[in-house]
């Protein structure tokens, strides 16, 4: 599919840079917005349409936010091929609906370890799990789903979907590429900093 609309984004940042503006921009242009967390009470609190993630799922958010977005009806939107009928089927069974979009960047785990009086406690707890799953769920589901990691990725994609009524084939590659290689770093920096506390 070359241009695929958005009807339903998922939006959880750390780095929260223009994520009111493409969050408005979507929700304006009837996309289900959900969100978790401190995404959703910026979110919320500047006024944009949005549901949270467990209010989407059903299941609320457990182990202090360890557990919230690791569920078949995020990952089942996500990874279903849309022009796959057991896929269809499979989602219309279990009250699965599409997500379109996916606008995740990762908890600041080089950030929480430059941090002097970092304790390893910290740093394991800022290891990222739900986002980086999410990350490469989308990215390698491109032919349907827009994965965008990086808020400088916020116009253009505003752009396409404003010009051309959704996201382009050639952008989507693009995304994911970026995203695979975004998780690539995150876990190449944890790989390094266990390597020095453990080995």
């Amino acid at each position: 599919m070359d241009i695929v609309p958005i009807k339903r984004a998922l939006i959880s940042v750390s780095d929260k840079s223009g994520v009111e503006t493409i969050a408005r921009f979507l929700a304006e242009r009837g996309t289900e917005v959900l969100s978790t967390g401190g995404t959703f009470k910026t979110l919320a609190d500047a006024g944009v349409a949005v549901k949270t993630v467990d209010s989407y799922t059903g299941h609320p958010e457990i182990m202090d936010g360890r557990v919230k977005t690791l569920h078949p009806k995020i990952h089942g939107g996500i990874l279903a091929l849309r022009d796959n009928p057991s896929h269809v089927r499979d989602m219309d069974d279990n009250g699965i609906s599409g997500i379109d979009m996916v606008v995740v960047n990762l908890y600041p785990f080089r950030e929480t370890i430059a941090k002097p009086d970092v304790t390893l406690a910290d740093a394991i707890e800022n290891i990222d799990i739900g986002g980086p799953t999410m990350v490469r769920s989308s990215a390698k589901n491109h032919k349907f789903v827009t994965i965008v990691v990086d808020p400088s990725d916020y116009e253009i994609v505003m752009k396409e979907i404003e010009s051309q009524g959704g996201v382009t084939l050639k952008t989507r590659e693009r995304l994911a590429v970026k995203a695979f290689g975004h998780t690539a770093s995150y876990d190449a920096a944890i790989t390094e900093y266990l390597t020095g506390q453990y080995l």
